[in-house]
């Protein structure tokens, strides 16, 4: 993959500063585009790195979060889906509970630099364009 600022690589799309993202705390949500149509995302810092995933829960294609930006367990140790309990290893996004099956949630690209997350956008998960979010009211 290209690094950021090389011909052809994508343009970074800010997300939020690094300090809003406490070890296990609240992700930061945001909207996006999968494949042309509306979505969430979230980011969340776990074991000290920076992870995003598209928000829809692998075993029915639903949001996760049982109040906006709370994705983990009690424990803080998994991602879990309020409506169907499956759990996801923070790390990689893979199933490792519940209906999900051998699953995986969809990574989004972020990165860290000079204090601010970014994350990049992707043949299947673009950014929510100015006309995109008129059209959607």
């Amino acid at each position: 993959m290209p690094e950021p600022g090389d011909a052809g690589a994508p343009r970074a799309e800010p997300l939020c500063a690094s300090a809003d993202l406490v070890e296990r705390g609240r992700a930061r949500v945001w909207d996006v585009l999968e494949h042309g149509r509306p979505a969430r995302a979230f980011a969340l810092r776990f074991d000290g790195r920076v992870v995003a995933y598209l928000n829809r829960c692998v075993h029915v294609p639903t949001e996760m979060d049982w109040q906006e930006g709370e994705f983990l367990d009690m424990d803080r140790r998994w991602i879990l889906c309020s409506i169907h309990g499956a759990a996801y290893e923070p790390a990689d996004g893979r199933c490792v509970g519940g209906p999900c099956g051998r699953g995986r949630l969809v990574p989004i690209d972020v990165r860290e630099s000079g204090g601010e997350v970014a994350w990049y956008p992707s043949e299947r998960i673009r950014p929510v364009a100015f006309d995109d979010a008129a059209d959607r009211s």
